[in-house]
């Protein structure tokens, strides 16, 4: 309403924009709006974007549900509340359609956040991998460079005299004949 108090003052759209730190667009667009229906044209009509397709009831049971964990509900692989598995049950209970989108954001409305289930393989061997990193890894890797190797400037190239006279740009600082 401080648009509509603006406008009344006889301040111009440019100006309720600067002060109000929007667009001129908006301004300009609520100048005409508050010109044609006064200050009940600018009173908010709510949020935009499509109702929410559950009652508040439905709300209720949807977070106990969700309280009550994956595994109430036939998911026993683990204790994950995927976006796709709300949007899943919410079909399930409801027998309403929500997208795995939509149930995000009706996830966090409700105070929670999905998770991403850890893909592991069910037969892995967590002692034969970490031997494989600890041994065979430390065996395969190549050592790093060692520090002061190479210029690390873009604008200073090494000097000729610490280059190696064989190997990779040896020769590179004589001059072509």
């Amino acid at each position: 309403m401080q648009a509509a108090e603006l406008f009344e003052q006889e301040i111009k759209p440019p100006e309720v924009a600067r002060r109000l730190r929007v667009s001129p667009k908006s301004a300009y667009q609520w100048h005409q709006l508050w010109r044609d229906g006064g200050v009940r044209a600018l009173a908010s009509r709510g949020p935009s974007g499509s109702r929410c397709r559950l009652s508040p009831r439905c709300l209720e049971k949807l977070a106990a549900y969700l309280d009550e964990g994956p595994a109430a509900h036939g998911w026993v692989e683990d204790q994950v509340w995927t976006a796709a598995r709300v949007a899943t049950l919410i079909g399930r209970k409801f027998h309403v359609c929500y997208s795995v989108s939509g149930a995000t954001r009706l996830m966090h409305r409700l105070g929670f956040s999905p998770q991403v289930p850890a893909r592991r393989v069910a037969e892995r061997d967590e002692q034969a991998v970490t031997a494989w990193k600890e041994v065979t890894w430390a065996e395969v890797k190549e050592p790093g460079r060692p520090a002061g190797a190479t210029s690390a400037s873009r604008m200073k190239q090494g000097s000729p005299e610490s280059r190696p006279e064989a190997g990779p740009g040896a020769g590179a600082g004589a001059p072509r004949s």
